[in-house]
């Protein structure tokens, strides 16, 4: 099969690898149809998150069943599915109490990052990390359910009532998903962003948003929110902490969503105290939230949020779209795309002509 291999930063390969081959009982085979491409495939190969040398990026995936070892009862041959690649041991104390996505087995299992991951033609898990597609989705907006996973458990982390203000700084597709999430709840949901397409894709789904050049100052959010400072805000760029921490109201909570291991910030913790402000590092998810993401994800406008797809072989067409990173002569600098899906063989029909 092809696979796109991670050698260092900046620096990736399509490789041929064997098909994987079904040895547990448990083990699921998938042909993978379309994979997105994450912030954290993007800032692997930026140097700004670690991955082992050697292994297949990628993790938000949909495919089609193509094998199954001999004690899987869940999933039939052929069945559409998504993978959840946030896998655990479900025998430390950290899963036994049900924080999966802090196992401490967790060292070698992250799907994409130091475990064979989904920029391939197929992909081997147990079974308990494949989900059925509901039939009223298709695979082009199910590519969004494992980022909504990392969403409602973040939004679920600040407890969001529909008393809050809240402000997510970045309109990438977790800024996005995160909007329509807290817009389900909250009073007021207002998205702040710099980049020029991004912002202009927010102006189109929301009804507050704030160029964020104008938005240092923090005036114009809180005229956008009705006068109010946010009582909530999720930082989903990963270098907005000092601004989330600045905007946020007294008493409030921010949430630091996004992540960029080169940032730093001088953080006073009399400050924090002084104004009652909680900060949470809520992680990706906990096992039994994908399974809520899977359910919630046809009842959202997600279809849109897919703005580009490319053939695995135009890997480097893909990352460029995405502020140009491994990008070709052509392709832009800056973000020129929401999100961009790395498709496989049987997504050759297209976005649009996946079931």
């Amino acid at each position: 099969m092809r696979a796109l291999v991670y050698l260092g930063p900046g620096t990736v390969t399509l490789q041929e690898r064997p098909i994987p081959a079904l040895t547990a009982p448990d083990d699921v085979l998938v042909q993978v149809v379309g994979s997105g491409v994450c912030g954290t495939d993007r800032k692997i190969l930026l140097g700004h998150f670690p991955a082992r040398s050697g292994v297949i990026l990628g993790h938000e995936s949909v495919g089609v069943v193509a094998g199954r070892g001999r004690a899987v009862r869940s999933l039939a041959d052929g069945d559409r599915v998504v993978v959840d690649p946030t896998l655990y041991c479900g025998g430390c104390d950290r899963c036994r109490r049900g924080a999966t996505n802090f196992c401490r087995r967790k060292q070698g299992t992250e799907v994409g990052v130091d475990r064979d991951g989904t920029f391939a033609d197929y992909v081997l898990l147990p079974e308990r990390f494949v989900h059925r597609l509901p039939e009223t989705i298709g695979f082009r907006p199910a590519v969004l359910i494992e980022p909504l996973a990392c969403v409602l458990n973040n939004v679920s982390a600040a407890g969001v009532t529909c008393d809050d203000v809240v402000a997510v700084l970045g309109a990438g597709p977790i800024g996005t998903l995160c909007g329509l999430v807290s817009g389900r709840i909250a009073r007021r949901v207002v998205m702040v962003e710099t980049d020029p397409y991004r912002l202009a894709a927010a102006q189109k789904r929301f009804f507050h948003v704030v160029d964020a050049v104008d938005a240092k100052s923090a005036k114009a959010v809180v005229d956008t929110a009705g006068g109010q400072q946010p009582s909530v805000v999720i930082d989903t760029t990963g270098v907005g902490l000092d601004d989330a921490v600045t905007l946020v109201a007294d008493g409030g909570r921010v949430v630091m969503m996004g992540f960029n291991s080169t940032y730093r910030i001088s953080l006073s913790p009399l400050y924090l105290t002084h104004h009652g402000i909680s900060l949470l590092g809520a992680g990706d998810y906990r096992a039994d939230v994908f399974p809520v993401a899977v359910a919630l994800a046809p009842e959202l406008e997600l279809t849109n949020l897919v703005t580009h797809e490319y053939p695995l072989e135009r890997y480097a067409d893909a990352f460029g779209a995405l502020g140009g990173v491994l990008s070709t002569d052509n392709a832009p600098t800056a973000y020129g795309a929401m999100k961009v899906v790395i498709r496989s063989e049987l997504g050759e029909l297209g976005m649009d002509g996946w079931p």
